[in-house]
């Protein structure tokens, strides 16, 4: 098993190439920001033409399961051999420069390449279980495993991480020196994702019980 400490080594063709020093290759650094997220956007070649659709996803180890209707234009798709491309990025600031042309935004992202291999039988029960305690820790135990149709009904695949690379910026805005004196605010809007209260679904007669 590869080390935390060690590095991806994506092909040339999939490494970043626009503002240099802000990848990563690092397992760590892919792995937190992965680890983080619920949704990716998939990036595929569809019947019609490019299709982009987002899709629920967690981390296995080395690879990320996505699960899809079998019927989706991308099962279909993986099915056929078509490579995918994940993409996770989280917001997490704007930042508000003294000029036009500096604006940005603090962001950590991962893009995936790669071609998926459909999961069966247990190996495919288990990846749902474990999609589920992404949603919630536990909860594989209490809720109603997935019965015959609706395995039928679901597809889950998996994607190594393997051609992959992380891109990250943050920091405050990066002004040119003769725009320093400008009498315009500048700095960062922080912004993040936070998990709320539940919210008890009416028809629920009893407290459930949820991990802190």
């Amino acid at each position: 098993m590869a080390s935390e400490n060690s590095d991806y080594s994506p092909d040339k063709a999939f490494r970043p190439r626009r503002a240099p020093g802000r990848e990563r290759f690092d397992r760590a650094t892919v792995h937190a920001i992965l680890d983080d997220g619920y949704v990716a956007h998939a990036g595929f070649q569809g019947a019609q033409g490019p299709e982009i659709i987002p899709v629920f996803y967690v981390r296995e180890g080395e690879r990320v399961l996505i699960h899809l209707s079998a019927k989706a234009g991308l099962s279909i798709a993986l099915k056929r051999g078509e490579a995918v491309t994940l993409a996770v990025t989280h917001l997490d600031g704007l930042i508000l420069a003294r000029s036009a042309f500096h604006h940005s935004m603090n962001y950590r992202s991962v893009i995936i390449h790669g071609a998926a291999v459909e999961l069966t039988g247990e190996e495919k029960a288990d990846a749902l279980d474990l999609m589920v305690e992404r949603v919630e820790e536990g909860r594989s135990a209490r809720a109603r495993r997935a019965n015959a149709q609706e395995m039928k009904a679901t597809a889950v695949f998996a994607v190594p991480l393997e051609q992959v690379a992380a891109k990250l910026r943050s920091g405050g805005p990066k002004d040119d020196p003769e725009d320093m004196a400008l009498p315009v605010w500048a700095g960062t809007i922080p912004l993040e994702l936070i998990r709320g209260k539940p919210l008890r679904d009416i028809s629920v007669d009893a407290e459930g019980v949820l991990s802190d």
